[in-house]
């Protein structure tokens, strides 16, 4: 039997789905190119209106899964109205997935400044420059921000105030990997009220 189609049993996996998350993550980063950080967010307006776009995910570990956006943008509006969301990881090379419900809350300020830090220049600058998920006359606009952005700030770049992390705190993940016939295996933890973390079996 093929690694990828390997059973996905209640009584093999870690106890913690953080734990369980890093395994795949860490076989996902071996195998899955260029991009197996690249996760989908959905998000939804308070009236129940869904939006889904692609972000990358930037640290996980017991305090949940972080991701770095312009809180203006539209995901951004609708986590303000309402702060509830979904991330998925899919690993086609390993006939992989993992979906992860719970509630989202932004990060701290320092977390956003030391990471915005990192970032290369360009990207830096970018973030000042466009006003995400508004309509643009054209694409000149960007280029004419851009360029007197790299006046303003000739060294360092600030951190827009508009602009850092999310967290969502997990309190659903829910583990698929692929089988023959189609008969996955689905494993959900699920967190209970006394913190500790159920796991079922779902089926296909």
């Amino acid at each position: 039997m093929p690694e990828n189609h390997a059973p996905l049993g209640e009584t093999s996996i870690a106890h913690d789905p953080i734990a369980q998350f890093g395994e795949w993550y860490e076989r996902a980063l071996a195998v899955e190119k260029p991009l197996p950080h690249a996760v989908a967010l959905a998000t939804a307006t308070r009236g129940g209106r869904p939006s889904l776009r692609m972000v990358l995910l930037k640290g996980f570990g017991a305090r949940g899964f972080v991701f770095f956006t312009n809180y203006r943008s539209r995901k951004g509006r609708e986590l303000e109205k309402n702060a509830r969301g979904s991330l998925l990881f899919y690993w086609g090379g390993l006939e992989r997935q993992v979906r992860i419900d719970g509630r989202i809350v932004r990060a701290t300020r320092r977390e956003s400044d030391d990471y915005f830090a990192t970032r290369p220049r360009g990207s830096q600058l970018a973030a000042w420059a466009s006003p995400q998920s508004e309509v643009l006359p054209d694409r000149r606009v960007l280029g004419r921000r851009l360029a007197e952005l790299a006046q303003k700030y000739p060294d360092q770049v600030p951190r827009p105030p508009y602009w850092g992390g999310y967290r969502l705190l997990p309190e659903a993940i829910e583990f698929w990997q692929g089988r023959e016939d189609r008969l996955h295996d689905r494993i959900l933890y699920r967190r209970a009220r006394n913190g500790r973390w159920l796991i079922e079996r779902l089926a296909p």
